[in-house]
Formats: C-alpha cells, structure tokens, sequence
C-alpha cells in the first residue's frame, strides 16, 4: 500500500495578489528635433560628348549636351551657378587647341534658372557660366519649386574646323560645376 499524503499546500493570499496588485507608472517626455536645411546643388553629364561634322569641307564641329541638375538656395539671399571649365587641352598635340579659342558653346532650355547667352568660348584658365539661379528656387515638389526632377539645362559646342589640324581623334576633358548659396 502507497501512503497519500494529506498535506496541503497553502500559500498566502498577499503573494499571489503581488504582481496584480501593483500599480503602473507612466511618463511623458517631450523632445525638440531640429534641421538645418542648407543650399545644396547636384549635377550630371554624360561622360562623353563626340562632336560631329555634316561632312561638309572645313565646316565646324558640332554636338549638344544635356546637362542634368538638382539645386536649392537660400530663401532670400541665395544664388546658383553651373559652370563649365577646360580641365585639358586637346590631345595629342596637332590638333585643335582650347587656348586659340576654337571650341564655343551656347545654353538653351533651362528648365529652372536663366542658361547662359552666347557663344561662349571654353578656357582653360577660368570657369565660364551655363547657367545662374535666384534666390529661393529649389528641383522638384512643385510649390514655389520647379515641378521637373532633375531640372536640366542644354550646351551646345562648336569647334572650328581648321586646314591645319593633323587627322585622327582629339579628346579634352571639360569639368561642370554647381554651387549654391
């Protein structure tokens, strides 16, 4: 025979009751977030541009570019630039050379600011403008924003043609820049 305890178990009432019978406790706390919204600008070109002749004798050279930007300035005293600067001559020697001052642009189609009028003719020594915005002015959202994401902007570039240049192919690197204020 297995004996049956009869022992029972008692626990106190207070010890169950311990978790349900606290109260809870909440807080709030309040936090300021701040930003700083600075003028910002962003551009893009294509890597390369290939000017072309209509095969005429000794006619210019010619090829458009779209230059593609995102910009913001500041609300009342702000501005904006797009500039184009020669980085390198023509190479290899024999060739057209930036500092004769063979190769022009114009600007056209600005989709947000005012495109530079022209020709203009490309230096390796100073920048030289595409296109300049006011204060205030921002890419996209609509509002007091251009409704166009990127905004854009088009060059066109003429290099002249002379009897003189050597045949084969001559490349130089063009640097755009943005800024804004």
């Amino acid at each position: 025979m297995i004996p049956i305890s009869t022992r029972a178990w008692r626990f106190p009432i207070a010890s169950l009751c311990l978790p349900v019978c606290l109260s809870a406790a909440t807080g709030t706390a309040t936090q300021t977030l701040s930003a700083q919204i600075n003028a910002i600008g962003k551009l893009s070109v294509p890597s390369t541009l290939n000017v072309t002749n209509s095969g005429t004798t000794f006619v210019a050279y010619r090829g458009n570019l779209a230059v593609s930007y995102r910009i913001r300035t500041t609300a009342s005293t702000g501005s904006g630039t797009v500039t184009v600067r020669a980085t390198s001559d023509f190479t290899p020697a024999g060739g057209p050379s930036i500092g004769a001052g063979t190769l022009t642009y114009t600007c056209s189609g600005a989709t947000l600011g005012t495109a530079c009028s022209g020709p203009l003719t490309l230096s390796t020594a100073s920048q030289t403008s595409v296109l300049t915005v006011g204060a205030g002015v921002c890419t996209g959202g609509g509002g007091s924003c251009s409704t166009n994401d990127p905004n854009t902007v088009q060059t066109s570039f003429t290099l002249a043609d002379n009897p003189a240049y050597g045949t084969g192919t001559y490349s130089a690197v063009l640097t755009f820049t943005i800024s804004a204020l």
